[in-house]
């Protein structure tokens, strides 16, 4: 599991700054922005607008997380993120970014939105 340490240093960390990081990952493997927002909007039940406000208010992970609405299918989300299996994560915020970041690199791999989404 991932230590304290690391589960403190995602809490600080700022969405605004992460975000045009996984823009750049997806744009660079021919998905789009929109694909982007439409993946966020899915897993938090934010709109374009409340993204942007996260973004332009420096909004930390824990502060966009604790006022996210998760999808009710977000539990399936599993695999391997940053060298942890999501399901296995027991910090709760961490475990929600890193089911970002799974969504994220899934789209940046090029699997179809409506897998991604789990919607199948």
């Amino acid at each position: 599991m991932e230590n304290s340490a690391s589960n403190d240093r995602i809490k600080k960390m700022l969405f605004g700054t992460v975000y045009p990081l996984y823009l750049t990952k997806v744009e660079r493997k021919g998905r789009t922005k929109e694909e982007l927002d439409q993946v966020i909007s899915w897993l938090t039940g934010f709109s374009l607008k409340d993204i942007e406000r996260y973004i332009q208010e420096r909004s930390t992970f824990e502060t966009f997380f604790a006022e996210a609405t998760l999808h009710a299918n977000a539990h399936l989300i599993t695999g391997l993120i940053c060298g942890y299996r999501v399901q296995e994560i027991e910090d709760e915020l961490t475990k929600k970014v890193r089911m970002l970041d799974k969504l994220v690199d899934e789209l940046a791999k090029g699997k179809k939105m409506d897998k991604i989404l789990l919607e199948d």
